[in-house]
């Protein structure tokens, strides 16, 4: 025989071994065109037979439900309290899987183990509830796309981001933002703008989508800034950002804008309104949300781990690049 090791059975060996079976082959013949002993064929026949016939689907099957000692999260209770914790206060299941890794300094539970112990337990008891641990609470796993047109397209200078040059691109530097709006069923609005390199979000309400409104909203934040801290600022095609060229008078900052239909060219602050959905859906009546509970908001997304910053939080890394502490949800705010 070849290997000393045990080795389990393939689809293809058990296939085999009922094709062989069926031709009327002695347990010896089959063990010796599978390589494998004859002990280990006569095993495989008694244990993983359906009545009295050999199934290669069915032996399979009967074979992983004796190896399958039940998911991970069943076994370790302590480990099941603390990631449903985790997902509970809206860490994705990587982010979890991540942020324990990172903080015990091994590979601690996969995101996949995280996914199929959620799905198996709305499968098993019927309770769709379990949908809210994950990000987008579906009760089936796989992309919904969606459907939308692109905002207006005549915006006076509006400079391409195919003319933005290629450093601002690079997240390693500093002082390069994207800023777009969050629209509500009401048709009230949030102005959301996110840091490109630490992820940083900060948000508030925004009491008109009129552009000077909108413009004045964006100077008071990055006004205070140092220079070097606004250096470009990159918008989807809204007519809330046609006025972007005061921006470019009062702070000296270069605006660029993404080519139609493409917002994910400012994929950055897309997640990041993505993440805030989450607790902040589109029905939300934005007039019982007062400015405290959203900052709320916004300091959760900054203190939660991201796999893109190696599962440290947008607040830690932009304390660290930045170079002041940063212990609420705005950048402005220094310790």
């Amino acid at each position: 025989m070849g290997s000393k090791g045990y080795r389990h059975f393939s689809i293809e060996d058990r296939c085999e071994i009922a094709r062989r079976r069926d031709a009327g082959q002695s347990l010896r013949q089959i063990a010796a065109a599978l390589d494998r002993s004859a002990s280990s064929i006569a095993r495989e026949l008694k244990r993983n037979s359906g009545a009295g016939d050999y199934r290669p689907t069915y032996a399979g099957e009967q074979a992983h439900a004796r190896r399958w000692k039940g998911s991970k999260l069943l076994r370790k209770p302590d480990l099941q309290a603390l990631v449903l914790k985790l997902l509970a206060i809206g860490l994705s299941p990587e982010a979890v899987a991540g942020r324990l890794a990172l903080e015990r300094g091994k590979a601690v539970i996969s995101h996949e183990t995280i996914y199929r112990f959620i799905y198996a337990q709305i499968a098993r008891t019927k309770n769709y509830a379990w949908r809210r641990y994950l990000p987008r609470a579906k009760t089936k796993r796989g992309y919904r796309g969606r459907k939308g047109g692109s905002s207006a397209l005549h915006i006076l200078d509006r400079v391409p981001i195919g003319e933005r040059p290629a450093r601002f691109s690079d997240r390693a530097n500093v002082g390069h933002w994207e800023a777009d709006s969050m629209q509500f069923s009401d048709y009230r609005t949030v102005l959301a703008l996110h840091e490109r390199s630490s992820r940083l979000i900060w948000i508030q309400h925004q009491p008109t989508k009129q552009a000077a409104s909108v413009a004045k909203s964006i100077e008071s934040l990055l006004a205070p800034l140092p220079k070097k801290l606004r250096q470009s600022i990159t918008f989807d095609n809204g007519t809330e950002f046609a006025h972007h060229h005061l921006l470019r008078k009062s702070l000296g900052i270069k605006t660029y804008f993404c080519d139609p239909y493409a917002p994910w060219q400012k994929g950055g602050v897309e997640n990041a309104i993505g993440r805030l959905r989450r607790r902040l859906p589109r029905k939300t009546d934005l007039s019982t949300i007062s400015p405290k509970q959203l900052q709320q908001l916004a300091a959760l997304y900054n203190h939660t781990p991201r796999k893109c910053l190696g599962y440290q939080t947008p607040a830690e890394v932009f304390s660290k690049v930045l170079h002041f502490k940063c212990e609420s949800t705005s950048p402005l705010s220094r310790g």
